[in-house]
């Protein structure tokens, strides 16, 4: 289980608290007016992180062509722009009370989470990087609390109030690195579990899997999780809505015929899948992250 990085009051630390006591102080002012706020944050970092920009631009030309390069950029300034809503709406994400989420939070076909719950069934939620994951995350938990993988940041500050955060209604984190045999036994309990599998793994780890067209490698995990447990796969994303308006929630239908016989079958239905899911809405999609960076042996880099 994951526990927080100890020593985070060292002075070294001191900015972090500041960002902190930011964060928590956004958290009492309405999200629409976080959301304008917001759009000028997004349009400052568009200009001055050209990095990012490019990133951001090559990820969106790859997976859809048929966009010319005007509506690319377009694309991509409005995807920093909900990045930037994003991280003003983590006070909100991190400190928001039951009551405020459930007024700002909805979920599409959550029956099917009752009746899984009803059942004793675990089953695995198929958790793309929208930029809105966290919440999605929190809200679930606060609906069925389950297990998760937990990525630990190297600043104590906000891992120990990111553990907190995503914790406080009951759900349980286990650490990447940790020994997650607990993890699978609570899903074989009739548990549910966020997983959030769709980051360049690396050549070592990666089987490779198209992804919009694109051969990307891909984490050959989701499989082995589903067949270890006999846990259904659902894809699970999380929208912005406009204007601060709040979040939605969508839970798909379950994987057909997954996992299959192969690491590689797994990765192309769990892709087609993440894939669905962006085409619903691109801009909110993780685009800033170098998702095609790991190559097929021989292929060059896509980001020279």
């Amino acid at each position: 289980m994951a526990r927080p990085v100890k020593s985070p009051f060292h002075i070294r630390y001191f900015g972090s608290w500041v960002a902190l006591g930011l964060l928590r102080f956004l958290s009492f002012i309405p999200m629409p007016a976080l959301f304008h706020v917001g759009t000028v944050l997004g349009d400052l970092l568009y200009a001055v992180l050209p990095s990012r920009k490019r990133v951001a631009e090559r990820n969106l030309s790859l997976c859809f062509p048929e966009l010319g390069a005007g509506e690319i950029q377009e694309l991509a300034r409005e995807n920093i722009r909900n990045t930037a809503r994003m991280a003003l709406y983590s006070g909100f994400v991190w400190w928001a009370s039951e009551e405020q989420l459930k007024a700002r939070v909805t979920i599409r076909n959550v029956e099917m989470l009752d009746r899984l719950d009803r059942e004793k069934r675990g089953f695995i939620l198929l958790a793309p990087h929208f930029l809105a994951l966290e919440l999605g995350g929190v809200f679930i938990s606060l609906h069925s609390p389950g297990v998760s993988v937990y990525q630990r940041t190297r600043n104590p500050v906000f891992d120990r109030s990111m553990l907190r955060a995503r914790q406080r209604f009951g759900a349980t984190l286990y650490e990447r690195k940790d020994d997650l045999r607990p993890m699978f036994k609570a899903i074989r309990r009739g548990q549910g579990c966020y997983y959030l599998p769709d980051q360049d793994p690396g050549q070592r780890r990666a089987v490779f899997a198209p992804f919009f067209g694109v051969s990307t490698a891909t984490w050959p995990v989701l499989g082995r999780i589903s067949k270890l447990c006999a846990a259904p796969v659902f894809p699970c994303a999380t929208y912005l809505l406009p204007r601060g308006a709040g979040f939605e929630i969508v839970i798909g239908e379950p994987l057909e015929h997954f996992p299959t016989k192969t690491p590689e079958g797994d990765a192309t239905l769990m892709n087609a899948a993440i894939q669905e899911c962006v085409e619903q809405n691109p801009s909110q999609y993780f685009w800033v992250h170098k998702r095609f960076k790991t190559r097929p042996p021989g292929e060059p880099s896509v980001y020279d």
